[in-house]
C-alpha cells in the first residue's frame, strides 16, 4: 500500500457504530488525506442533505472478483465496445454527476475531490469508448493497496457501464495478492452482476486483509 496523506480530520472507527447504521460521522472536508483515511479504515464521503456525511454500511455491498455475472449479450457488448483506464477521468465522473440521473449526489465538490485525488494517483477510471470515438459509458473509484473502491458508474450506450465493470474485473484478477472490490450498497443491477452484501464487521477484516497488497490500476 503506498503511503497515504495525513488526514486533517479525525474521524471514529465504524466498529463502534451501531449495527445496521450506515452514517458513522457528520462534518469535516474532502482534504485527500481524510478522504484516503476514511477509505482505509472503511468508510466514505458522501452528503446527508446538505451536510457532508461519512458512511460505512451494514450490510456493506461488495462484488467479488470470482462471481461476476457475464451473461452471453454482456459478453457479446464486451466486443462492441473500446476500454481505456485514466484516459478521461473528469469526463467519467462528469458523466456519473450528470444533473439528469435521479438520486444524483455528485456535487461539484465532490468532483473537485475526486479529480485531485485522480492527480494525486488514488482515484481512477474505466472508460467505454464506441465505435466513433464517443465516450459512452464507464465507472470510476478509489484504489488503495488491494481495495477498490468503486463510487459511480454511467452509460449513455446499452450495456457500456456493463463493459466498464467487466473491464475492471478482469484487471483486477490479473494481480496478485488479496483485492477487495467495494460497491458500498448492493442495488438490484449490481446482484445482477453479482454483487453480494456482508456485515460490516466482515468487510472490515477483508478491508484489513487487502490494504497490504500494491495497487494494481496504477499498472493497467
Amino acid at each position: 500500500m503506498r503511503d497515504l496523506p495525513a488526514p486533517q480530520w479525525h474521524l471514529p472507527d465504524p466498529r463502534e457504530a451501531e449495527a445496521g447504521d450506515d452514517v458513522v460521522a457528520l462534518g469535516g472536508d474532502l482534504d485527500p488525506g481524510t478522504v484516503l483515511s476514511a477509505y482505509a479504515h472503511g468508510m466514505f464521503p458522501m452528503h446527508l442533505d446538505d451536510t457532508l456525511a461519512w458512511w460505512s454500511p451494514d450490510p456493506r455491498g461488495v462484488l467479488p472478483l470470482d462471481r461476476l455475472v457475464v451473461s452471453d449479450s454482456l459478453r457479446a457488448s464486451t466486443r462492441r465496445y473500446r476500454c481505456t483506464v485514466d484516459t478521461d477521468f473528469e469526463g467519467v465522473v462528469l458523466g456519473c454527476a450528470d444533473p439528469n440521473r435521479p438520486k444524483g449526489w455528485i456535487t461539484p465538490e465532490i468532483t473537485a475531490a475526486y479529480v485531485e485525488l485522480h492527480a494525486l494517483g488514488f482515484a481512477h477510471s474505466v472508460e467505454v469508448w464506441d465505435d466513433d470515438g464517443a465516450l459512452v459509458g464507464g465507472l470510476y473509484g478509489v484504489e488503495i493497496g488491494g481495495l477498490f473502491a468503486g463510487e459511480s458508474m454511467f452509460h449513455r450506450a446499452r450495456d457500456a457501464s456493463k463493459v466498464a465493470l467487466v473491464h475492471l474485473v478482469s484487471i483486477l484478477r490479473q494481480c496478485p495478492g488479496p483485492r477487495l472490490l467495494d460497491v458500498q450498497w448492493r442495488t438490484e443491477h449490481l446482484a445482477s452482476l453479482g454483487g453480494i452484501e456482508i456485515p460490516r464487521e466482515r468487510y472490515l477484516v477483508l478491508l484489513a486483509e487487502a490494504l497490504p497488497t500494491y495497487e494494481c490500476l496504477t499498472r493497467a
